[in-house]
């Protein structure tokens, strides 16, 4: 039996509208009683506010089929330094994580300074930030995507508010979101799998795909979101399944191949 590891905004929706047979697939999944986890590098929303959004769309889950890279960051965090300090630049997704596992939100002498998506921060924010990096604080991103998707177009993501400061202070940011072993493998342990009971369903060749692979997942690259399959041909690893959209996925017995034949239904 396989467990699913799901990506949400390209898989399940597209901005505001669901994708045709996503609700049907998890529905099976639930009736089933198939373990599953969602999958976000998003950090803005807690685990309650992504089942409400999943709600709307008709997909009724609990907060324990959700795992955020907020969630992978705190946890990361509280076991390498316990009841530690952060500087945060990020939403409440991000802080509700850290405060759940015993961190407290500073603005001076962090161990970490973190950061997270969100469009509420300022130069000063930054300035401070980089100066608690350059007295010793640790630069930790709960992913490094460049750019997040919106309604209107996308806008810079976790990634790019990184990129200006490892640049401005010489240091490189750890990351905890996919395509992150710590995050996968955690995700994986939540729902108690091995490494081939996992299939990893995702969007994004650069994270979903790449993640699961690493981790010896099987991987499942839909074509609904932002990877079209001409796109394929600049990368050196593959799915082992391309499908045009996640309903286009048996819950019960994927038909995967072995060696590197893709399936493309």
């Amino acid at each position: 039996m396989y467990g699913y590891l799901l990506d949400m905004d390209g898989v399940i929706y597209r901005g505001t509208e669901l994708i045709p047979g996503a609700d049907g697939f998890i529905h099976h999944l639930l009736e089933h009683e198939i373990p599953f986890l969602f999958l976000t590098n998003n950090s803005q929303r807690t685990r309650r506010d992504v089942a409400t959004k999943l709600r709307h769309f008709g997909i009724d889950v609990g907060e324990q089929h959700i795992f955020t890279c907020a969630m992978a960051t705190a946890r990361f965090l509280q076991n390498q330094k316990p009841n530690g300090t952060a500087y945060v630049i990020g939403d409440a997704g991000l802080t509700t994580a850290l405060h759940r596992n015993g961190y407290a939100i500073v603005d001076k002498n962090p161990d970490y300074v973190v950061v997270g998506e969100t469009r509420m921060f300022t130069f000063e924010m930054l300035e401070a930030a980089t100066n608690m990096i350059l007295s010793g604080a640790k630069l930790i991103a709960t992913n490094l995507d460049p750019n997040c998707p919106t309604q209107s177009g996308s806008r810079p993501g976790c990634g790019a508010v990184v990129a200006l400061l490892e640049k401005a202070t010489g240091i490189q940011a750890f990351s905890l979101g996919k395509p992150s072993p710590i995050m996968m493998r955690a995700a994986r342990k939540e729902l108690g799998l091995s490494a081939d009971q996992t299939v990893m369903v995702g969007d994004t060749m650069s994270t979903d795909i790449l993640g699961g692979l690493q981790l010896g997942y099987k991987t499942v690259l839909v074509l609904s979101g932002s990877t079209t399959k001409n796109d394929l041909t600049q990368y050196a690893y593959q799915p082992d399944l391309i499908i045009p959209s996640i309903a286009h996925l048996d819950p019960f017995q994927p038909s995967f191949q072995k060696g590197n034949t893709l399936l493309t239904v």
